[in-house]
């Protein structure tokens, strides 16, 4: 992921939750992302629970689960870690 992308990214998430997220955070939870990760639902939603509560913002089951429906149906390239971030933040 570009060092740009990613202060970029890093910026957008502060901005949208109105938190303090620290780019160390962000790397913490993105280097136990893996390819596998992309395509198991219950590592999707681990995944998903762990940015919640970094960024304490609460997400609802339904939003858990549009989230993996989208991840699933873009066809995107599971090592992407770029292109899952740009798809969560247009939810």
């Amino acid at each position: 992921m570009s060092d740009n992308f990613s202060k970029d990214a890093l910026n957008a998430i502060n901005k949208k939750t109105g938190k303090n997220i620290s780019q160390n955070q962000i790397k913490k939870i993105a280097s136990n992302v893996k390819p596998s990760t992309m395509q198991s639902e219950t590592q999707l939603r681990q995944l998903i629970k762990q940015v919640s509560e970094m960024a304490k913002v609460p997400v609802s089951e339904e939003t858990i689960k549009d989230i993996i429906n989208a991840v699933k149906k873009s066809g995107m390239d599971p090592s992407s870690m770029e292109s899952l971030m740009k798809m969560m933040l247009k939810k």
